[in-house]
């Protein structure tokens, strides 16, 4: 089993924590991972783009000149896609991104995430972290207590909401609760910063 130093907010160790095997011990799958990072980023896309057909585009109600004797070539409207003004063909319209994954493969990823932050040696385990008020210059000097760049994941067992406060001001940062970790945010960010009971929460879902 994996083991990692716990560290108070001080930065000092104040022990050892041996990690599931299952969760944090596995050899991270990298077609999954990125299959996960995909599926993440497609379901934020927006797909609200929107063009107007021939049938949309204002005007074209009559045929433009009669259809014989013109010289000209035959044209049934004004808004035809080959006019000025005219419709577009094919246009994009407003549209999922999103698909969805089978739940193995969910669980695999996350695992993969969090078992190559400790290969990489960027997990960082606190025996706890509470504030008693949302103060930033704390929270960043809790980041240089555990020689922790700028951006790093923060992860308690339940939301915090001085935590939260304190760490949302500070580029780079993020803060989630265990049951809001996902695949993206714990692989963009440079260092895992969870807490011991989170750790214990996150290994009692995926486990």
């Amino acid at each position: 089993m994996p083991k990692v130093t716990v560290f108070n907010v001080s930065g000092a160790q104040v022990g050892e924590l041996e990690l599931s095997e299952t969760v944090f011990g596995i050899q991270p799958n990298a077609h999954v991972l990125h299959t996960a990072v995909v599926n993440q980023q497609a379901s934020e896309r927006h797909g609200n783009h929107k063009t107007k057909g021939r049938s949309e585009v204002r005007g074209g109600g009559r045929k433009p000149w009669k259809q014989k004797g013109t010289g000209r070539a035959r044209q049934g409207s004004i808004r035809s896609p080959q006019w000025v003004g005219g419709g577009t063909v094919f246009g994009p319209t407003p549209r999922s991104y999103g698909f969805k994954l089978p739940k193995k493969v969910r669980r695999l990823a996350i695992k993969s995430a969090l078992s190559s932050k400790v290969i990489a040696n960027e997990i960082i385990v606190l025996d706890q972290l509470t504030l008693s008020a949302p103060k930033t210059k704390e929270f960043a000097a809790i980041l240089s207590n555990l020689k922790v760049g700028r951006k790093a994941l923060v992860v308690t067992a339940n939301y915090e909401d001085n935590v939260a406060l304190s760490a949302r001001n500070i580029p780079g940062v993020k803060f989630v609760a265990a049951d809001g970790i996902n695949v993206l945010d714990v692989l963009v960010h440079d260092n895992l910063i969870i807490t011991k009971e989170a750790v214990e929460k996150v290994q009692e879902v995926l486990a």
